[in-house]
């Protein structure tokens, strides 16, 4: 197997017991049947990797802080928040942009050089998955790799903002206070007051993450052709997410609604319990390499 057993970051895993062997072999019968497996992951794929999540017990942010990521329209609205925004991120992205893929991302990749692996769908903006090497992958959320402009709609990498912002802020510095999933990091106001963020070179628009802010809506192009791929699966994985955002739930609605055999791995409850074929509640890195 060309899976290498990475060592897993368990500080933002909840605790979960190892798995069971007969749900191990219940999994693997559910993989063996798939033929054309539609898989969907979350942040619990990612909490491996050293990535915090914002749901988990215990250990994610909701859980740890009373903070909560920035919504769509405030970041649209307002120029302060714009800022306050950027310099966090500014300060996060060399350490969340250098976390790696786990061996779980690794396993995924392999499934679809077999063929076994249809699509996948990722909830994520790490682009972990892209890093393992998946190439029939949606991001559903879109990616921090990437920036674009409101107005203009001109696309740049989020690499080359930050030397952007460093050359705005040669003397500006900002001790972190811990990092949030999305990359973000916590700054007090007085820290933020001085950073300078650029506008478009293009057309002077206000540069944004290429992600879905809470409060904004994935494209219907996307949706679309997310459904046309469910369409063409024969089963559905979920790996790593509780499924509370509706933007991903609804799939799971729709291969409900066409009878798919759905199966869960999760550490804790998620919103298709009650449906799912089968539901394991242990590390995604830990079981799916398990799986033959």
């Amino acid at each position: 197997r060309s899976v290498s057993q990475t060592s897993p970051n368990l500080a933002f895993v909840p605790a979960c017991l190892p798995p069971d062997p007969g749900e191990v072999e219940e999994l693997q019968r559910f993989v063996s049947n798939s033929k054309r497996l539609f898989v969907m992951t979350g942040a619990g794929i990612s909490t491996e990797s050293g990535i915090p999540d914002y749901r988990s017990e215990g250990v994610g942010l909701y859980a740890r802080t009373d903070r909560r990521p920035i919504q769509h329209a405030e970041f649209v609205r307002s120029a302060s928040a714009r800022q306050r925004y950027w310099a966090r991120n500014f300060v996060g992205w060399p350490q969340f942009s250098s976390h790696q893929p786990n061996t779980a991302h690794l396993v995924l990749r392999d499934w679809e050089k077999l063929g076994k692996l249809h699509w996948l769908v990722t909830q994520n903006v790490d682009a972990l998955h892209t890093k393992a090497g998946s190439q029939r992958v949606t991001e559903l959320h879109g990616c921090t790799h990437r920036v674009f402009c409101l107005a203009c709609g001109h696309q740049i990498l989020r690499s080359e903002l930050q030397e952007h912002f460093e050359s705005l802020n040669p003397t500006w510095k900002a001790e972190a206070f811990g990092v949030a999933p999305d990359g973000d990091v916590f700054l007090t106001d007085e820290q933020v007051q001085n950073f300078q963020v650029p506008a478009c070179h293009k057309c002077g628009g206000i540069l944004k993450p290429d992600v879905t802010f809470f409060g904004d809506t994935v494209s219907r192009e996307k949706v679309n052709f997310v459904h046309q791929r469910l369409a063409e699966s024969d089963s559905m994985l979920v790996a790593g997410s509780s499924m509370q955002v509706y933007s991903g739930y609804r799939f799971a609605l729709a291969a409900r609604e066409k009878q798919l055999p759905i199966a869960i791995l999760n550490i804790g409850p998620t919103r298709l319990d009650h449906f799912a074929s089968l539901k394991l509640n242990s590390r995604c890195g830990e079981l799916l390499p398990l799986i033959v």
